[in-house]
C-alpha cells in the first residue's frame, strides 16, 4: 500500500507513481522489452484497476502481460503460486518499486554459468567504522585494523529462479523471497549473488523517491 509514501498512494498505487514521465513500474517494464522479455506477469492487488487498466493485455508495447490478483498480500514472492502454468526453465522476478539499470544480461550469464538455483541481485554497501578494531583469537589481540571499512551486500529484490525451486513456494501463503532463500539454502541448494554495478534505488520512502526524480533529471540532461 505504500503507506510510507503518502498521502501519494492514498489514491494511487506505489508502481503507478509517476516518474520522468511515466509510471515507477513502466521503467521495469521497458527495460525488460529492451532485453528482449516477451512475456511479463503482474500480481497485483491494492488499487490493482489502475495497473490493470493503463496496461492492458501489453499489446501498445508488442509483449504479453497477465495479471494475477492477491486476495490478501502473499509477501514478495508468495504470488507466484498462483501462477497456473510456468513454461520456461528461468524465472526472472523483480519488485515494481525497485528504479534501477541493472544489466539483465550479465544478472543471467552469471546465474548460468554458475548453474544456480536462484541468483540474487544485490547492492554493496559500505559501512566505515571510525575506531581501530582489535583481531582476537580466544581473549588474546592477534593484530588491529585502523579504521577499517567493512562492505556487506543488501538484497535488491530482483532474483533469477530455477523454474524447479518454485516446489518451495506453498499455494497461496505469504511468503517472501528470504523464506524461499533459506529452503533452497536448506537443502543444500546454489544460491549466487550478482552486484548490481549501475543506480539502484527501493523507492519505499519520499527520500527515496524524491533520489529517483533527480536520477530522472541527470539522465536527461545527459
Amino acid at each position: 500500500k505504500g503507506v510510507r509514501l503518502r498521502p501519494l498512494t492514498e489514491n494511487t498505487p506505489k508502481p503507478m507513481l509517476p516518474l520522468g514521465g511515466k509510471p515507477i513500474i513502466e521503467h521495469n517494464i521497458d527495460r525488460l522489452i529492451s532485453y528482449g522479455i516477451e512475456t511479463i506477469t503482474i500480481s497485483v492487488c491494492y488499487l490493482a484497476d489502475q495497473i490493470i487498466n493503463y496496461f492492458g493485455d501489453g499489446s501498445d508495447k508488442g509483449i504479453t502481460i497477465n495479471y494475477i490478483k492477491e486476495d490478501e498480500p502473499l509477501g514478495t514472492i508468495g504470488c507466484l503460486s498462483l501462477i497456473k502454468e510456468i513454461k520456461h526453465q528461468e524465472i526472472l522476478v523483480l519488485n515494481s518499486d525497485v528504479f534501477t539499470n541493472i544489466d539483465f544480461e550479465d544478472f543471467y550469464l552469471a546465474f548460468e554459468n554458475a548453474n544456480a538455483d536462484m541468483a540474487v541481485a544485490s547492492i554493496p554497501y559500505s559501512v566505515d567504522i571510525p575506531y581501530a578494531i582489535m583481531e582476537l583469537n580466544d581473549n588474546n589481540i592477534t593484530s588491529f585494523q585502523e579504521k577499517p571499512k567493512k562492505t556487506y551486500y543488501a538484497n535488491a529484490g530482483i532474483y533469477l529462479i530455477k523454474n524447479k525451486s518454485l516446489n518451495y513456494i506453498p499455494k497461496n501463503s505469504f511468503f517472501n523471497a528470504t523464506d524461499l532463500m533459506n529452503a533452497i539454502i536448506t537443502c543444500k541448494g546454489k544460491i549466487i549473488h550478482r552486484p548490481i554495478n549501475g543506480y539502484w534505488i527501493d523507492i519505499g520512502k519520499h527520500d527515496d523517491y524524491n533520489k529517483a526524480k533527480e536520477i530522472i533529471r541527470l539522465y536527461k540532461q545527459q
